[in-house]
């Protein structure tokens, strides 16, 4: 039975993973730190402090699997700086704090196009955190790229109420994708790895992991 860490569970694909976490017969435990506490969640060990850090810090037992399903945009940050700490600092926080409580595979959620010599902002803080986290020298490490999420958020996010009707449309890996196939597929990699040591997943492949396609 496995023991899971899981950092990002208020988000889209992290609610979705949480869920289907509570569920799995194969977990026996989670530990869910977030920025505000979970709403309707039981058997699930939630610190929450607003800076996140500190609730990870409250983690003590042993974990066998983490994932971290943190992300942002550089408008709902409200700096650049905001975003790196988010979506770069958080995320290798996560990483390390699993490390040291035992973990032997992490799996994280990125994004289609991400590159750490991109000259796109975004895309660069996302190669830039891959790159980190492989730095790490990981036994298993499961880096997921979706293309534009679908599922519903408490707040829309402007561009991707703007643009998703295109990205429904789009072939490949830039077509839009399920955040609950996201997190599906998260699950499926973390039970049953498809390959050793670092493995990175575009989108298409998302949907067919989950989906018992692949």
């Amino acid at each position: 039975m496995s023991q899971v860490l899981i950092t990002g569970a208020t988000g889209l694909i992290g609610d979705h993973l949480l869920r289907l976490l509570i569920q799995e017969p194969a977990v026996s435990a989670v530990a869910a730190p977030t920025r505000r506490p979970l709403v309707d969640i039981q058997g699930v060990f939630n610190p929450h402090d607003p800076q996140l850090t500190d609730a990870l810090a409250q983690v003590q037992d042993p974990i066998d699997i983490a994932f971290c399903c943190l992300g942002t945009t550089r408008r709902e940050a409200g700096s650049k700086e905001a975003f790196v700490h988010a979506d770069y600092t958080l995320v290798v926080d996560t990483a390390l704090t699993a490390k040291k409580l035992g973990a032997k595979h992490f799996l994280v959620v990125s994004a289609h196009g991400a590159n750490a010599s991109s000259p796109f902002f975004y895309n660069k803080v996302k190669g830039k955190m891959e790159e980190a986290l492989i730095a790490q020298h990981w036994q298993q490490l499961t880096i997921v790229r979706p293309s534009m999420l679908l599922g519903h958020r408490d707040e829309r996010r402007f561009n991707e109420s703007m643009f998703a009707p295109l990205f429904r449309i789009l072939p490949g890996d830039w077509k839009a994708i399920e955040a609950r196939d996201v997190a599906r597929a998260m699950l499926k990699e973390a039970l049953s790895p498809s390959q050793e040591g670092v493995n990175i997943i575009p989108s298409a492949k998302l949907r067919e992991i989950a989906r018992g396609e692949a």
